[in-house]
């Protein structure tokens, strides 16, 4: 599989089928793939979500999705992810802020030593979560060096207006910036995302199209889209791949990365980019490299597999 970038992927979305079954002692039974499931909205896939999360209780279970995680993601061709993880609402049901997180860095550490994958992570809060849990996922974010970037996630009909002066802290501790907008909320969602969140990369952002001036702009900044076809089919807001937008946002010219939202696995994604829509998987992974937070060595490195592959 030719290498590539993943910039958004939710560790809780990775967790396997048998992981979930074991942590769950059964009680959770998982679909096998993306095929047979099929949410009936975003709170639906939430809710489903939530009940996978309240799984992990102990430093060995956020570590074990972490290894397995990097596990994964090599098998399909990736030499780096940002995964997206919900530290601070974990650590609060817990009992214990850093637990969490640090477990997950311990195994992502694990994972680049067995499996070579280079990872950083980005801390997400949900838009209906208060403003002092996101001010508790900065100061932890900033605490850590693996951790690049935080951003606002969940129902898009909630506003980032009350988080713009944490988000602010958080761009001059020196994070990025990085929020889910344009999936289930049209084209002005992204640009308050842009306007009050100071995004540098638009998570989903496919209602961007619903737009023609947002689109113009978008382009001219060069802010990348990370576009998970799978993920949106499978939550109810595109009615089939088939109607996905993915090909016209590349055909507008927007900055596009492949991404899975956790939901399937990036071969797969790739695949469908090339088989159904036409388009140039080589591209596209040089546009995850090049929007990623990556250090410019590892960007470096990947962007030179990309093209010994390409010419072997």
């Amino acid at each position: 599989m030719i290498p590539k970038a993943h910039l958004h992927t939710h560790l809780e979305s990775t967790i396997r089928p048998r992981t979930i079954a074991e942590l769950s002692g059964g009680a959770i039974a998982e679909p096998a793939g993306p095929a047979e499931t099929r949410f009936a909205d975003f709170r639906d896939f939430a809710d489903q979500r939530a009940k996978v999360r309240e799984l992990l209780t102990e430093p060995a279970h956020f570590r074990r999705i972490a290894v397995e995680f990097c596990q994964d993601e090599a098998a399909q061709g990736v030499r780096y992810a940002e995964v997206t993880f919900t530290a601070a609402s974990h650590g609060e049901r817990v009992g214990a802020l850093e637990m969490p997180l640090e477990s997950v860095l311990e195994g992502l550490e694990e994972g680049r030593q067995r499996y070579g994958l280079e990872t950083r992570v980005i801390l997400d809060h949900s838009r209906r979560r208060p403003v002092e849990r996101l001010r508790r996922t900065v100061e932890l974010a900033a605490r850590y060096e693996q951790v690049v970037a935080v951003g606002l996630a969940g129902d898009e009909r909630h506003s980032l207006k009350p988080f713009a002066g944490v988000l602010r802290e958080a761009r001059d501790l020196g994070l990025h910036l990085v929020h889910h907008a344009g999936e289930s909320a049209g084209a002005e969602s992204v640009r308050e995302a842009l306007e009050v969140g100071m995004a540098e990369r638009i998570g989903h952002g496919i209602r961007v199209l619903d737009d023609p001036a947002l689109v113009a702009e978008v382009r001219e900044r060069g802010v990348p889209l990370e576009v998970c076809p799978t993920s949106n089919v499978m939550l109810s807001l595109v009615g089939s791949m088939a109607e996905h937008p993915l090909a016209r946002l590349v055909e507008a010219g927007l900055v596009v990365t492949l991404n899975t939202d956790g939901e399937t696995s990036l071969g797969g994604e790739y695949r469908v980019a090339a088989e159904v829509f036409g388009l140039d998987v080589g591209e596209l992974a040089r546009a995850s490299v090049r929007a990623s937070f990556a250090p410019a060595a590892v960007k470096e490195r990947v962007m030179a597999e990309i093209a010994g592959y390409r010419s072997s």
